[in-house]
């Protein structure tokens, strides 16, 4: 029996693994909980093999309900990094935990996972399938080991946004033909539009890791030019004691709040009229589309993947690239213009709706599973030379 795509829709779910080595609670993580919670719209059976030193994403990973295979306390420090990407005892780990989920292709998603995956796939004779979340490791020198060759030892290669594509294929063109596309959803019925607050104060709200590539400071710097204005900054990282002293420097410690992590941004999002996304040459931006869902514009950069859900004075106000007049002109025009604020947001929620819902993303990635096994297959029947 076979679908109207073409695909059979007689063989059983594929059992598919996710590998996971990370510390940090970011967007590749959100997405990893977002495809497993649902196998029914992924059309797979989900486990995750997690290797973190952070008990925060190890309990968050387990309340979902997931099998996991935890390999317990996992440094994360460069050598720990070599130890486990090239020793033996961690892939010969993975590769029993394949074994004991019986899976059927293994899907990787963080950069320290690559290699580790690669290797225990091919111990075990599994496909292997990656979505390319960021590009950070295409451009840092430490990342650079082999780097190349996991790239072409992938089956598959899913990236969050067509900048991503293009950027991946431009830097090894063997890889284009295992390309796709599967932009990051959200929970539409999750991230709801919150009701406007009062129009004064007027307030910007940023939702982030608080690390350089971010460029949080960029939106502290403009706060000054910006006297009427109050900020919100929900995230932690290595970049806030600096940003906290900076905001002090300038003089404006009474009009901008540090919030610390929170693990749902809608309260935060809720206090602002606008969302701001800083970063530079952002992939996507999972933030920027939690926003939009919540009914909020968003002031971002115009680098990137960004401008592939931001229209300008549509969904919200794109600046060009590190422009830091044009940041605060953008940040002044939505503060003068409350109302037109509360327009574009309506119209960045309908985006949503119609572009950006999480089912189309399992979908996807549900087709994306079904074409890889069915190229694996094909491939193991073909007679040996």
């Amino acid at each position: 029996m076979t679908a109207a795509s073409g695909r059979p829709t007689d063989q059983p779910a594929p059992r598919v693994m996710h590998v996971v080595v990370a510390g940090d609670i970011g967007g590749a993580e959100k997405l990893l909980l977002d495809i497993t919670s649902r196998p029914e719209q992924t059309r797979a059976s989900h486990a995750v093999a997690l290797m973190t030193p952070n008990p925060k994403l190890r309990a968050l990973i387990r309340d979902t309900g997931v099998r996991l295979y935890d390999r317990g306390h996992s440094p994360l420090h460069p050598l720990a990094y070599l130890w486990r990407t090239f020793g033996p005892r961690d892939v010969a780990w993975l590769a029993q935990a394949l074994r004991d989920e019986q899976a059927d292709l293994v899907h990787v998603h963080t950069y320290a996972s690559h290699i580790l995956g690669v290797r225990a796939a091919r111990l075990c004779g599994l496909p292997v399938l990656r979505t390319e979340h960021g590009l950070h490791h295409y451009t840092d020198p430490t990342c650079g080991l082999f780097r190349r060759k996991a790239l072409r030892q992938t089956d598959m290669v899913v990236c969050v946004s067509d900048y991503v594509r293009r950027f991946v294929a431009q830097w090894d063109s063997t890889a284009a033909t295992k390309l796709r596309v599967a932009r990051n959803g959200v929970n539409e019925r999750h991230f709801t539009p919150a009701p406007f607050p009062p129009d004064q104060p007027f307030t910007f709200s940023i939702a982030c890791r608080l690390e350089p590539w971010k460029q949080v400071d960029r939106v502290v710097e403009a706060m000054a030019h910006l006297p009427d204005c109050h900020l919100v900054i929900a995230g932690d990282g290595s970049q806030r004691a600096a940003l906290e002293a900076r905001v002090k420097r300038l003089g404006i410690a009474e009009r901008v709040r540090f919030l610390g992590y929170c693990p749902d941004p809608r309260s935060v999002l809720a206090m602002g009229h606008v969302s701001i996304n800083s970063s530079r040459e952002e992939p996507l931006g999972l933030s920027v589309l939690e926003a939009l869902a919540s009914g909020r514009p968003v002031i971002a950069f115009a680098g990137g993947g960004v401008p592939e859900i931001v229209q300008n004075r549509v969904t919200g106000w794109l600046v060009p690239p590190q422009s830091q007049s044009g940041l605060v002109a953008a940040m002044r025009e939505a503060s003068q213009s409350p109302a037109l604020a509360r327009v574009l947001g309506a119209q960045a929620r309908t985006f949503v709706e119609r572009s950006c819902r999480i089912d189309t993303m399992c979908h996807t990635y549900g087709l994306a599973y079904a074409d890889l096994l069915q190229a694996h297959r094909r491939t193991r029947s073909r007679p040996s030379c």
